[in-house]
């Protein structure tokens, strides 16, 4: 079964308030679970999270003062 981490545990491994894992919940926009009246957050959902939201960098030559591609 996969780890469930609390509201407290998410914003920690994000490096966040409890607020922000608390926002993104309410705005659907990360998996959750309710349990009740507990909500928990699948760590995998975290990974797909962080993941969507990474920017590769890219490689900018110069050539005159000006950025090229």
């Amino acid at each position: 079964m996969e780890r469930l981490l609390t509201v407290a545990q998410a914003a920690g491994l994000l490096g966040t308030t409890e607020r922000f894992p608390r926002r993104l919940i309410a705005e659907r926009r990360i998996r959750f679970v309710k349990l009740g009246a507990h909500v928990r957050i699948p760590e995998t959902a975290l990974v797909e999270f962080i993941a969507a939201g990474t920017v590769e960098p890219i490689a900018v030559a110069w050539s005159g003062g000006k950025a090229v591609a």
